[in-house]
């Protein structure tokens, strides 16, 4: 008789067929409370874990949320994919060991963030006998894996990538501030002690009093900003690429969600901890509600140096020009943002509502594009 031909690949999903089968939770939602998610022991880590997977996010990023249970470390690991980590709560170290032999390592707590060089050997250190250390990276391993579908070789390859170290002085928390212009200023360094305090550069234009930065992490691909948001403002709403996960720092308040054209909005309340990825050209906006600055952490692959991709480029804008990137331009001059005067007239007394309930005062930067609704608080 002859041999039945065997059935052929069709559709594989390499990074779904991984991460399943690395058996630890899978977390699934549109927007995710990183400290309830429940992780297990994942045994390629040597520690506790889970694999969060955000609705929305695309096909180049995901997260991997870690646990050290007190007075763990992780296994020494090295792999071709990137990350960018950062400390939701507790104390401890991370070691670097390089292909020349050479070493790095850095002390981090709760508000640290930092990225491991491509291919560089690391371990993470719990320095609490008594409490967990909690810390989520954002990886474009889903990319990397659906490329080379070649576990062995994303985890066990030699090749060194000396270029990524970087300075010694970006391990102690210092880096080089490059100045372009408002939306496009950067810090560059390997490791951030604090984001709650890193100074920030003025944004006037993505909301009043706004201000962010732009991080350079070990000369990688990934994309990383922090934006704030001064008590009594919001930001103004916008579109962009999906694949960015957005998570909250420090403050309260409040983001909604839509599609050009939908007559609602999907709204998600946040605090430290919360994350979520606006999907693929999904318009949002985010409202604090509180009486102190709010700061969110925006994560994902094509960065300022390392677009990746066309729409990342416009995004950022002409490295050349005073233009402004698209997020930060009206959609009536063909970007993404929506000012001000042209929002949803529902926005700003929702808002007001909002502040009244939790005691916050508007700040006078508001009057500027609404004198009466505001003074009306």
């Amino acid at each position: 008789m002859a041999e039945q031909p065997k059935k052929p690949l069709l559709r594989v999903d390499s990074y779904g067929d991984w991460i399943n089968g690395e058996g630890v939770p899978i977390a699934e939602d549109y927007a995710l409370d990183l400290f309830a998610v429940e992780t297990k022991p994942w045994a390629r880590f040597g520690i506790k874990g889970a694999a969060c997977h955000l609705k929305g996010r695309g096909d180049f990023a995901s997260m991997f949320l870690y646990e050290l249970p007190p007075g763990a470390s992780s296994m020494p690991i090295k792999h071709l994919y990137e990350e960018v980590t950062y400390i939701l709560e507790g104390t401890g170290s991370t070691q670097l060991e390089f292909p020349d032999g050479a070493k790095r390592s850095f002390e981090w707590g709760p508000h640290s963030l930092f990225a491991i060089p491509l291919n560089a050997k690391h371990r993470h250190f719990n320095g609490s006998g008594q409490k967990r250390a909690l810390m989520v990276s954002t990886v474009n391993l889903p990319l990397i894996m659906n490329i080379f579908h070649n576990e062995d070789f994303i985890f066990n390859t030699e090749a060194p990538f000396a270029d990524r170290m970087g300075k010694d002085e970006y391990y102690n928390g210092e880096g080089d501030l490059l100045l372009v212009r408002q939306g496009s200023n950067m810090w560059e360094t390997n490791f951030v002690p604090d984001l709650e305090h890193l100074e920030l550069q003025s944004y006037e234009a993505r909301g009043a009093g706004g201000a962010n930065i732009k991080l350079i992490l070990a000369d990688s691909s990934m994309h990383a900003h922090i934006s704030e948001m001064p008590p009594g403002t919001y930001k103004k709403a916008h579109r962009h690429s999906a694949g960015t996960h957005v998570m909250f720092l420090v403050g309260t308040g409040y983001s909604l969600a839509w599609f050009e054209g939908d007559k609602d909005w999907r709204r998600i309340d946040w605090r430290h901890g919360i994350v979520y990825p606006p999907a693929e050209q999904q318009i949002h906006q985010h409202f604090n509600t509180c009486d102190r600055a709010a700061r969110y952490l925006a994560t994902g692959i094509g960065g300022i140096r390392y677009p990746m991709t066309s729409a990342a480029r416009r995004t950022g804008g002409d490295p050349d020009s005073e233009k402004l990137g698209a997020t930060a331009r009206s959609i009536k001059d063909g970007g993404d943002q929506i000012e001000y005067e042209d929002q949803d007239s529902r926005m700003h007394p929702l808002w007001l509502g909002e502040m009244k309930k939790n005691g916050g005062t508007v700040d006078p930067l508001m009057y500027r594009w609404f004198p009466e609704k505001s003074a009306a608080e």
